[in-house]
């Protein structure tokens, strides 16, 4: 593995910088994609490869995982055949159904993935369809169709490449499928930079909310699901505390029996299934658990085990970013407490 230091002791400084970019990142990208002919090109291009009768197949990993469960989420709202894998395990239990699928389309933020960059290596041309943070990595050089995610550079751990890589991720699926994102755009970007200010500020009760513990669990559906694996990951990344992340209907079907005191659930109550949301917070309250609700429900009410924290509404699937916030936000006070010994690595191996 290559490693890459954040700065020592600065690390925090520079992940809420990053974190603190992000509006503007995303207000760059849309503007890319809107009216960039270079990108116009590869967009156009996209159309005439990936077949329209069969299923579309993303891959990723880790935090590129995420972006693409959202791409594929906006496919399938659209009516479209679509979902995302993780690529350790396409590439080494399922390549061989490479011809039942189209694309693939690669997301890789570094283009250095070790998984990612075999499979550049086993497609041929037609496929190489690619997501990347990086115009000089060995996947962007080997892939035919390239769309920059144009997040800048990021020396913690992944907040803005994920946020950009969705977007992008939504706006491939929209244009493959004839839908029309860039209406929403402004809307988008407004939305979730004043949801970071007031999860930002809100930062320091969210985490004396959490501290304390035994474990802590955060909870989606749909994009939202992308944003629970990514905020996870966050937390745990900057962290090193063990928080785990889980869809709302697999929370269900067993991890649910055992919300106790000492239990926190963030739920991510966002999108058309808010209210499913809503009823697993009381679900998890009337076990004795303490619940992070994440709403976009101005009226929500706080009490001594409930924390609500509102979002900006956002225009499905544009949930699949905003939902990452809160976590993002609990992520900074965290490491502004204990600190954060966080070293960006390069997964080099399979």
């Amino acid at each position: 593995m290559n490693s890459t230091a954040a700065g020592g002791t600065g690390v925090v400084s520079v992940y809420r910088n990053e974190c603190e970019e992000q509006p503007q990142r995303l207000r760059e990208l849309f503007d890319a994609y809107r009216s960039d002919a270079g990108v116009r090109k590869q967009l156009a291009t996209v159309k005439t490869v990936v077949s329209r009768s069969l299923p579309v197949l993303w891959l990723g990993m880790g935090a590129s995982y995420c972006s693409a469960l959202v791409g594929a989420s906006q496919l399938m709202r659209l009516g479209r055949s679509s979902f995302a894998r993780e690529a350790s395990e396409w590439l080494h239990y399922e390549t061989s159904t490479r011809n039942q699928v189209s694309g693939p389309i690669l997301v890789s933020t570094s283009g250095e993935s070790a998984e990612m960059v075999r499979i550049c290596r086993i497609l041929d041309g037609r496929g190489r369809i690619l997501l990347c943070n990086s115009r000089g990595s060995t996947c962007w050089s080997a892939s035919r169709i390239r769309l920059p995610i144009l997040a800048g550079q990021e020396r913690a751990n992944a907040t803005k490449t994920y946020t950009n890589s969705a977007a992008a991720a939504v706006i491939l699926s929209s244009e493959l499928a004839g839908g029309c994102w860039q209406a929403e755009s402004d809307l988008v970007v407004d939305a979730f930079g004043k949801s970071l200010i007031h999860a930002f500020e809100q930062r320091h009760a969210l985490e004396e909310f959490c501290r304390g513990a035994t474990n802590i669990e955060i909870i989606g559906r749909g994009p939202a699901l992308a944003g629970a694996l990514m905020g996870a990951l966050c937390v745990r990344e900057m962290t090193g505390l063990r928080v785990f992340a889980h869809s709302s209907g697999g929370f269900r079907h067993g991890p649910l029996l055992d919300v106790s005191p000492g239990h926190v659930a963030i739920i991510l109550a966002l999108g058309p299934t808010a209210n499913l949301g809503t009823r697993l917070a009381g679900d998890c309250h009337s076990r004795g658990g303490k619940v992070v609700l994440v709403t976009a429900d101005s009226d929500a009410s706080r009490s001594e085990r409930i924390l609500p924290i509102r979002v900006q509404p956002a225009p499905e699937p544009w949930e699949g970013l905003t939902s990452v916030i809160v976590p993002q936000a609990l992520t900074l006070a965290l490491a502004e407490r204990i600190g954060s010994h966080y070293v960006r690595v390069q997964t080099t191996n399979e």
